[in-house]
This record gives structure tokens, sequence and C-alpha cells, in this order.
């Protein structure tokens, strides 16, 4: 087994690396949805802009532990990320259920994508990996934080899923409204993953 000081590296590689996907799927899934007209893709890209905050606290709290910061400080920097990450996910939920219900009212269609079709390919492939990474090392570091990191990971993977559906039904089927159910689908596993990380930072105040 790897020492303190190497697990902690290999996390924070792990981190950077993540966090930098994010960046880019953020980019390429938020303008992929906008050029398409697709609320499901929108919303995928926003969830990845929450994830690159949660990475970067993360990266913060591992860099704290590198340095031998107090454990009670890295546990404050985990508080405030739990509590603000699950807020602003609530709040996407209430946007993208709003927004779906709109389009559905109002016949919206989205356009394809083929650009906002291979990202959400790219993350169905390489998400589940870097979730069973970050387990493995947060397993071996003791760290709640860097295996909970990783789960957001699947519910990354699964929006992806839920991406990939909704496109192909819309596109081979010519079912309309396919882009906004599946957004609503996908709000459930936003609304989960952001009342989890607010309770566990409320929870961890109280």
């Amino acid at each position: 087994m790897a020492n303190k000081t190497t697990l902690v590296k290999q996390s924070m590689r792990t981190e950077y690396f993540s966090t930098g996907w994010m960046v880019f799927e953020f980019a390429v899934g938020l303008t992929a949805g906008l050029q398409a007209g697709s609320i499901l893709l929108i919303a995928f890209g926003l969830d990845s802009f929450l994830e690159i905050i949660a990475g970067g606290t993360l990266i913060w709290r591992l860099r704290k532990e590198a340095l031998g910061a107090p454990q009670a400080e890295i546990e404050r920097a985990e508080q405030r990320s739990s509590l603000v990450v699950g807020t602003v996910l609530l709040g996407l939920s209430v946007y993208v259920t709003a927004v779906s219900l709109f389009n559905l009212f109002t016949h919206q269609v989205a356009n394809e994508s083929p650009m906002g079709m291979a990202i959400a390919v790219a993350s169905v492939i390489l998400m589940p990996l870097l979730a069973l990474r970050k387990r493995r090392l947060g397993q071996a570091l003791s760290s709640p934080a860097l295996i909970e990191d990783g789960m957001c990971n699947i519910t990354c993977a699964y929006m992806a899923g839920t991406v990939l559906i909704g496109a192909v039904l819309t596109s081979l089927l010519n079912w309309w409204w396919a882009d906004s159910v599946a957004a609503l689908v996908l709000v459930y596993f936003i609304a989960s993953e952001g009342w989890e990380s607010f309770q566990t930072g409320r929870g961890k105040s109280e």
C-alpha cells in the first residue's frame, strides 16, 4: 500500500484531470445545448459547471492535507462546499423542471447535436472509471469527500446516458417531446445529488 503522501498526490492528479474534463464537458455541453435548443444538453453542461466547483473545493481540501492543515479546517472546507453545491443543484432542478414543462406545453423541438452526443458518449465511458479510482483512493485515505466526489461522476454518467437516450429518440423517431421528458428524468439525478449534498453540509453545521 502506498504511503499517505503518495496517495494524496495521486488523488490530486485524479482531481485535476477530472476537473479539467468537467471544464471541457461544460463548454461543449452548454454550447451544443444552446445551438440545438436542447434543455437536456444545457442541464448537462450546467451540472458539469457545478462539478467544477466541487472538484476545485476538493483539490483545495487535498492541498490542505498535503500541507498538514488541521482536520477541523479541512472539514469546514468540505462543509461549505456541500452547502453551496447542494443549494445550486436544487436550484438547477427547479430550472430544468420549469423549462421542460414549458417546452412540453409549447411543443418546442430540440435539433440534432452530433457534438452533444459525442461528449455524452465519452462521459458514459470515462465517468465510471474516474469513480472507481476515486473510491479506491478515498478508502485508502479514509476520505468520505473523495468517495462522494466519485459518486458525482456516477451521476454524471447517468446524466450522459439520459442525454443519449433523449437524442436518439428525437433523431430516429422524431419524438419532439423526448428531450423534455428525458430532462425531467434527469431532474431526479440532479435533485437527489443536490439534496444529499445539502443535507451533508447542513448536518455538519448543526
